[in-house]
């Protein structure tokens, strides 16, 4: 019925009769060319991009070298899906499979891979100065607010990171960046020191590592209330030592111990010096696991230091590889409110990184978060997320064959939405109509032009949007009537330049949302 509509629709565009009809057909179902799909061999089995600088380890697979230095530097081994685990003792240059890959990037019109320069924090990198984990709310019953950046105007290959930027000219989004199971003030941190050793820190390693479980508990109990206010305690105690005592208790058979370990974890990770460190320490495969097998509180605290973790661009490309997203999205279904709020901020800012990116599509993120949208759960922060999916082709494919722009249009058809929630909205459609062709035939069926017309936006950007996305949907659909088509179909280039005939869009030209 929809694709009879959309029919419809075109028949007031440039006619080429039949022949004509049958392309626009193959255009509304056409979401990636097998060309612009790199075999799998080229993809490293682990970041799941195309592969800059191949090389050979000792089991024999290959991978991206800065994937098995990530790897290796956060202690984890990851399983392959032929169920073995690679050996990394040693790395040799795959220097045919590099030259097969630039070869077909050169065949196939693809832009080539380029070195991942995210995944790998040096171990003398100091984190760099970011605005996003300055402010903390005073009220200790509240998520603080502070400035989340903007994505970059541009967007990048699948083998490139795109990582949230500051932009002057535009508003940034209003975020939480404390985790939900955290209830205490906190103050800005601006020191860049190393944390001495102290007799302290010495006390506190010693009694976890002690084999009696009682004086187990009293130090991780006397840890978290060190930890939980005082600002310097947390930059002193986030030590190689105490991270290895706490990351063997974070599995713990005993509630309590493992409870407080994590709570300890996530007043160590609201300092953003602390924030590398604790990745670099091996921490996300347990926290993954506490998501997975944990308990209900548990996973609360797991899911809060997922996303503390995550507002660091450094982590972001790192706790994707590890694994971290599938149990983030499965925590979104979760009886609790908080780990559900806080597992959806982490998955926000995760997907500023385009790796992570098209990893959650391929994972059904799409789909999942449509009906938590439809329900009404958690609309403001699913849709910032959805807006994020939408800045790649990938996502908006997933996004369009869900259904997601005729549920946009009849949120915006509701009198009683919010503003933010609106807002949002529009955010994610304005992603949707850099879709070209297939987003105008599905845009036209649902009747967007006549929403957004009546639509009612306060903010100037909000309007700019709106603006734009009529522009889309009204620029002429046939401008060259030379043009070959089937051989765009053919060379997988056919949505792309096509979307850059019609209204002046193309890939060049990323969403941004405010919240």
């Amino acid at each position: 019925m929809e694709i009879q509509q959309s029919l419809n629709h075109l028949k007031k565009w440039p006619s080429q009769e039949a022949a004509t009809k049958l392309k626009w057909k193959k255009i509304l179902f056409h979401t990636k060319s097998k060309s612009e799909t790199p075999p799998e061999e080229f993809l490293c089995p682990v970041s799941r991009s195309l592969m800059f600088d191949p090389v050979i380890v000792s089991s024999g697979h290959s991978f991206e070298r800065a994937s098995v230095e990530a790897c290796k530097n956060h202690n984890f081994t990851p399983q392959l899906p032929d169920g073995t685990t690679p050996d990394f003792s040693t790395l040799i240059p795959n220097l045919a499979l590099k030259s097969a890959i630039l070869k077909w990037c050169q065949t196939t019109q693809t832009p080539p891979p380029h070195p991942n320069t995210n995944l790998v924090p040096t171990p003398t990198q100091k984190p760099k100065p970011s605005h996003k984990d300055s402010i903390f709310n005073q009220n200790p019953l509240h998520h603080a607010e502070t400035e989340t950046p903007i994505r970059p105007t541009h967007l990048y290959s699948s083998s490139e990171e795109s990582i949230a930027t500051t932009s002057a000219s535009t508003p940034p989004l209003q975020l939480s960046t404390r985790p939900s199971c955290c209830y205490s003030p906190s103050s800005p941190s601006s020191s860049e020191l190393e944390p001495a050793t102290t007799p302290e820190e010495e006390q506190i390693t010693l009694s976890l590592k002690n084999p009696d479980p009682h004086v187990v508990e009293e130090a991780l109990a006397s840890l978290r209330n060190l930890t939980r206010v005082r600002e310097e305690t947390r930059l002193q105690l986030c030590t190689p030592r105490v991270l290895s005592a706490l990351r063997s208790l974070l599995l713990s058979k005993h509630a309590t111990v493992q409870v407080n370990a994590l709570a300890s974890l996530v007043n160590l990770s609201l300092e953003r010096a602390n924030k590398v460190k604790i990745v670099r320490s091996g921490m996300v495969p347990p926290l993954i696991e506490v998501l997975k097998n944990g308990s209900s509180e548990a996973q609360e605290h797991g899911a809060g230091a997922l996303f503390s973790l995550s507002l660091d661009d450094d982590n972001k490309t790192a706790i994707g590889v590890l694994g971290g997203l599938a149990p983030l999205l499965h925590m979104l279904r979760s009886d609790s409110e908080l780990t559900r709020h806080d597992s959806a901020l982490a998955l926000y800012h995760l997907s500023l990184v385009q790796s992570n990116r098209s990893k959650m599509v391929k994972l059904g993120s799409v789909p999942l978060l449509l009906r938590m949208v439809k329900s009404g759960h958690m609309t403001g922060r699913v849709l910032l997320i959805l807006g994020n999916l939408g800045s790649g082709s990938d996502g908006r494919a997933a996004m369009l064959d869900a259904g997601v722009a005729e549920c946009l249009v009849g949120l915006l058809s509701r009198t009683e939405l919010t503003g933010s929630t609106r807002e949002s909205c529009l955010a994610v459609m304005y992603a949707l109509s850099h879709g070209g062709l297939r987003f105008k035939a599905v845009a036209k069926a649902a009747g967007v032009v006549e929403v957004l017309q009546k639509v009612e936006v306060r903010s100037e950007r909000g309007r700019h949007k709106v603006r734009k996305i009529l522009e889309v949907m009204r620029a002429k659909e046939v401008e060259e009537e030379d043009v070959d088509w089937e051989e765009l179909l053919d060379s997988g280039l056919g949505c792309r330049t096509r979307s850059r005939l019609v209204g002046g869009f193309d890939e060049s030209t990323a969403n941004s949302a405010e919240f």
